[in-house]
């Protein structure tokens, strides 16, 4: 069955106002104020002291250049970064699609900060990331920071960060639309226009999606409920960026987004909906300043099923019909002019978070008896400070926050749907305390292509509404809710090699070793052959250690890159948890590489990519093991004419068997299998 399509988002095209934009380095200078300024669309410049970390740059030509078109595929480039589960934005439960690195997965909530644009982007409620609203063509570039990352885009970045910059007025075309048709009646349209003035640009994008989808179940497991997963998803931006004085400009973003799946059976439909709007002043003067505020709301519904043993009868066994939230915050920074080669950012931020759960359950006869209502607030406050000195071939650096947190009105409420007292009507506690964390690090350039660094931080992570009220359930698997869970905090250090010996040549090598303590995790209480039962809890700590390489070679038009991913990590648990002590968190392989090779001239194009996900467990205990899966991706572009390219993307060629999941009684489930697409993209200069 296919759902209704959304008329207000299909037309959408995309309009840029564009102006040059100059080049940013890492290396600190004066801008000069008047004529010469030119408008960027940018934050301040990223600072000198990620040098002492490991950071990879995704750049545009390979956001465009992907078989799925997809942010989560594109970030698969960057080996050890995953989601909670293998499964992409079409058919996975949109809680399920934390990001996190480093092996520190176990939990479906980011451990990993994504920003676009400066601002936030997890799901204000769960932690989650809704990747259907983040069109690859509207995007410019990504850059992922492995480990604790900068303390001075707030808190969460346990595991590392990844930055998300919209287009920049010389990537987009002043008109562009693809279209692409694929396998099982599948289709995507993405569109943008570009309007130039010399005081600013502004662009108008779009992007949408649907398929009549797969059969989430394997073969050998599924009966007659079984059934394809339709999705639908469509996504729409509005950027400004104007001058208002000689050296300072203005950035304004509003976009909003929709995204309906369904999981595969009878009562398993998915509903999100949000939409952010964004404010940030960029002063780039001698005194360099930027000030942010932003808003997101979002909402999000789900339905759950109950599956006979047989798989040949299935039941509505949870309505999650609504699940609003709203995130809300404000950040200053300040880049005081200190002398030659010293870099330093002074700053404040604060986020402010409100959301509840809404649902029906406790189904007799396809009737829910029940209604349940949970939900809270938190709150962040930080001040930061980030700075580095040059002091000839040596750089070194050093940060620090202090936060603030609140977790307030907690509530958890459970009526009669037909009338009568409350069966559970329980206000938790409020709390409150605060996190130091920091950072310092050394990077040493040997030779001009041999560069040695190391760092040592600490990151938090306050628990996530979703984490500390809303009880889920997964097939016939239930997790409870924990509304006293504490705080993540992490420990890492790691010390790596970048080697450069000529300008299209880089090979980074990193080793580290983190320590995260309290770090919640669903805990199994209980397990049937049919079933499990788990609440989430602080675990003592997950112990990582492992081993990154990142590569990249260029040769003319071809081009190279591959990555490796190398972790051990262990669970330390004691009391309750003690059964998973030693064991590796849910859902973190030992082993994942990704490596890519191209051939690019001018349109046309030519591209393989090769990945490989070592075997992981879907569950705490290790008892259900998900097998390895190697994946074969291609790309290919052919000009038509001076406006018009063919072009054909290929994912998981070989159909691989990829599984994603696999349930209490057995079932498994796959991840995409072989999809194939053709399209046209058409540009105007």
């Amino acid at each position: 069955m296919r759902p209704p399509l959304p008329a207000a988002l299909l037309a959408a095209p995309v309009i840029l106002i564009a102006v040059p934009a100059a080049a940013q380095t890492d290396a600190p200078a004066p801008v000069p104020a008047g004529p010469d300024i030119v408008v960027t669309g940018r934050g301040l410049p990223a600072s000198p002291g990620e040098r002492a970390l490991a950071v990879v740059t995704i750049d545009r030509d390979r956001l465009q250049a992907n078989a799925s078109a997809r942010l989560e595929s594109v970030l698969a480039d960057i080996a050890g970064l995953q989601q909670f589960r293998r499964s992409d934005s079409r058919s996975a439960n949109p809680t399920s699609q934390g990001i996190n690195l480093r092996g520190l997965g176990g939990n479906a909530s980011s451990r990993a900060l994504l920003i676009l644009d400066g601002v936030p982007q997890a799901d204000p409620f769960g932690g989650w990331v809704a990747f259907p609203a983040y069109a690859t063509g509207r995007l410019g570039q990504v850059r992922v920071t492995r480990g604790g990352g900068s303390g001075y885009f707030g808190p969460g970045a346990l595991a590392g960060t990844v930055e998300l910059d919209s287009a920049a007025p010389g990537d987009l075309a002043p008109l562009e639309a693809r279209l692409f048709y694929g396998s099982r009646d599948s289709v995507e349209a993405q569109g943008s226009a570009a309007l130039v003035r010399d005081a600013g640009f502004a662009t108008l994008s779009a992007a949408y999606a649907r398929g009549d989808g797969f059969v989430p179940t394997v073969a050998e497991s599924r009966g007659p409920v079984d059934r394809r997963a339709p999705y639908e998803q469509a996504s729409a931006a509005l950027r400004t960026v104007v001058t208002i004085a000689p050296a300072t400009e203005l950035q304004a973003n509003v976009s909003g987004f929709t995204d309906n799946r369904e999981r595969g059976t009878a009562f398993t439909q998915n509903r999100s909906e949000g939409a952010d709007a964004s404010l940030r002043l960029v002063g780039r003067g001698r005194w360099g300043w930027s000030a942010l505020a932003y808003l997101q709301t979002r909402a999000f519904a789900s339905s759950f099923a109950s599956v006979n043993a047989s798989r040949t009868t299935v039941s509505q066994s949870l309505d999650q019909y609504n699940t609003p939230a709203t995130g809300s915050g404000a950040r200053l920074e300040l880049r005081p002019p200190v002398g030659s080669g010293v870099d330093l950012r002074l700053g404040a931020d604060t986020r402010a978070v409100l959301g509840r759960t809404q649902e029906r359950f406790t189904f007799v006869a396809g009737t829910p008896t029940r209604r349940r209502i949970a939900g809270g607030e938190t709150l962040t406050q930080g001040l930061f400070a980030d700075g580095s000195v040059a002091i000839g071939d040596l750089l070194l650096t050093g940060a620090a926050r202090v936060d603030r947190w609140r977790i307030d009105n907690g509530f958890l409420r459970e009526t009669p749907i037909a009338g009568g007292a409350a069966l559970t009507d329980t206000r938790f506690a409020n709390r409150d305390g605060s996190a130091f964390t920091g950072r310092i690090g050394a990077a040493w350039r040997v030779t001009p292509g041999v560069t040695l660094r190391t760092a040592g931080y600490r990151g938090w992570r306050l628990p996530t509404l979703n984490e500390l009220y809303r009880p889920f359930r997964v097939g016939n698997d239930v997790t409870a809710a924990n509304a006293a869970l504490a705080p993540e905090r992490l420990t890492g250090i790691e010390g790596g090699v970048t080697l450069a010996p000529a300008a299209r040549v880089s090979l980074a090598a990193t080793v580290f070793h983190d320590r995260l303590e309290d770090g919640i995790a669903n805990v199994t209480l209980s397990t049937t052959p049919t079933s499990a039962s788990r609440v989430r809890r602080n675990l003592d700590a997950i112990r990582s250690t492992g081993l990154e390489v990142d590569a990249r070679y260029t040769l003319g038009a071809i081009e190279a890159l591959a990555s490796w991913s190398h972790v051990d990590a262990r669970v330390r648990a004691s009391g309750a948890a003690a059964a998973l002590d030693g064991l590796r968190p849910a859902q973190s392989p030992r082993d994942s590489v990704s490596a890519t090779l191209g051939w690019r001239r001018d349109r046309a194009a030519l591209s393989a990519t090769l990945r490989h996900v070592a075997r992981q467990f879907d569950d705490d205990q290790n008892s259900r093991s998900l097998a390895p899966a190697t994946t074969l991706d291609g790309f290919a572009a052919l000009p038509l004419t001076r406006r018009l390219t063919l072009e054909a993307r290929a994912e998981n060629v070989t159909d691989t068997r990829i599984e994603a999941g696999i349930s209490g009684n057995g079932i498994v489930e796959r991840a995409s299998p072989r999809t194939l697409w053709i399209g046209l993209n058409a540009r105007i200069d």
